[in-house]
């Protein structure tokens, strides 16, 4: 299995500061993040919080970039994310049947820029990456049809946001 397995559910999305492109029966919301110790802290609690101290790096996680946040229209689930953060870019597989949180870091030697290569993996793999999160119900209601549009429409979000092709501001 890649990456790493967590009990611990990623921080929710900031209603305040995502933007949502309406994807049929997907949302996919876009949102700008700066993640630190404080602001882990002040979202978990308990065991969670436990579990993030435990797997943070010394000084605390410390990280900030685009989030772009995919979730079931039906159910409100985010069944995938993906961080481009600064220094430590990477993804989500969120099962909800689980209850588990997959991150996988982002390899840029293998895969070059990440903002490209999630609008390709929007064209060409969300059915297969929504199975792998435990949403194949939802990946049997995606066609290319869909898929295409989904791309075609972040890469148009990006852009007015003014990310280039290298993932950073204009």
């Amino acid at each position: 299995m890649l990456g790493q397995v967590y009990d611990v559910q990623p921080m929710a999305p900031d209603s305040e500061h995502t933007s949502y492109l309406d994807a049929g029966v997907l949302r996919i919301g876009v949102e700008y993040r700066k993640l630190d110790p404080a602001a882990l802290e002040a979202y978990y609690s308990g065991d969670d919080l436990a579990e993030v101290i435990e797997h943070s790096p010394d000084g605390g996680f410390v990280d900030q970039g685009v989030s772009i946040h995919v979730e079931s229209v039906a159910d409100d689930h985010e069944y995938l994310r993906f961080d481009v953060f600064d220094d430590d870019p990477h993804y989500h597989y969120v099962d909800k049947a689980a209850g588990t949180n997959q991150v996988i870091g982002f390899d840029t030697a293998a895969h070059g820029d990440m903002l490209q290569w999630v609008i390709a993996q929007m064209r060409d793999r969300l059915g297969p990456m929504l199975e792998a999160a435990g949403a194949g119900h939802v990946a049997a209601l995606l066609d290319r049809d869909s898929t295409d549009k989904i791309a075609s429409d972040l890469a148009a979000y990006l852009d007015e946001l003014g990310l280039n092709s290298a993932g950073s501001k204009t």
